[in-house]
């Protein structure tokens, strides 16, 4: 529920930073040669930073020689760590990426997780509430499909969520209050603060519900995806073609840290405009 752990802390959020983001650009088109084939992306315009960004590191040649180093059937394959390019067998790899990180670009309902999306990797809530992306690190949504009551249970789980989201985002600003209160042994004041954000939170989140679109509903049902994904990763682009060959890396064999036990690598990528 939204009031757990209120009297116990209020926590800290950090301050996001601004990584040149610009107007919305045109969309572009990636081609990545793997050795397992070609896969085309289309690079969202409506995601500026991400896209200027992965043309950046494309043109670079950032992307050249890495691994699809976590691959998991049925649900992704994630590349784009710079520590795994000629990395040794057995290899502990994922951490690696560029001295900066990406501010969210969350587009949601409009760019969802359906199959064959492109989305940011990124370190965990704990660590990174402000769900700030990856400099480098990308996967390409493989997913299954869900019965529509399947959606809807989630619906209700995502729905949850946004609420403490709203509420530690409300509980946060009042922290210095929340923090003085505690060292008062100020039990009314504080359960009269928490029932006021819980209202507040009721209000906000009810003018911006979290439902599944016609559109999301369609694709999870039919093609399918990663749908308890969405809102917490920016989707920047999708697979226009050569989502053969993404089933192909889907389908290798991987050790227990979900690398493929054969390597599969990114050979190079060019942009196509």
């Amino acid at each position: 529920m939204i009031t757990a752990g209120f009297m116990a802390a209020a926590k800290d959020r950090k301050t996001m930073t601004d990584n040149d983001k610009t107007s919305t650009a045109a969309d572009v088109t990636v081609e990545m040669e793997t050795t397992l084939g070609n896969i085309r992306l289309l690079l969202y315009g409506d995601t500026p930073a991400h896209l200027k960004n992965f043309v950046k590191l494309v043109n670079e040649g950032y992307y050249d020689g890495v691994l699809f180093h976590r691959v998991i059937r049925d649900f992704m394959i994630q590349t784009g760590d710079p520590d795994s390019k000629n990395a040794p067998a057995g290899k502990m790899l994922g951490m690696g990426s560029p001295d900066y990180k990406l501010d969210a670009e969350i587009v949601w309902p409009k760019h969802f997780h359906k199959r064959g999306a492109l989305a940011a990797a990124r370190e965990g809530d704990q660590v990174n509430p402000e769900k700030r992306s990856s400099g480098s690190q990308f996967y390409i949504v493989t997913g299954r499909t869900f019965s529509e009551a399947q959606l809807h249970q989630m619906e209700r789980s995502m729905s949850m969520a946004y609420k403490q989201e709203v509420f530690n985002g409300l509980a946060s600003q009042h922290r210095d209050s929340i923090m003085a209160m505690r060292r008062n042994r100020d039990s009314a004041g504080l359960q009269q603060l928490q029932e006021q954000l819980a209202r507040q939170t009721e209000e906000m989140t009810g003018k911006t519900p979290v439902t599944f679109t016609p559109e999301q509903i369609q694709a999870y049902t039919t093609v399918g995806g990663a749908p308890h994904l969405d809102r917490n990763y920016t989707v920047f682009g999708e697979v226009l073609s050569g989502m053969d060959v993404v089933d192909k890396i889907q389908q290798v064999e991987t050790d227990t840290n979900d690398r493929p036990k054969d390597d599969v690598k990114v050979i190079s990528m060019k942009i196509i405009r």
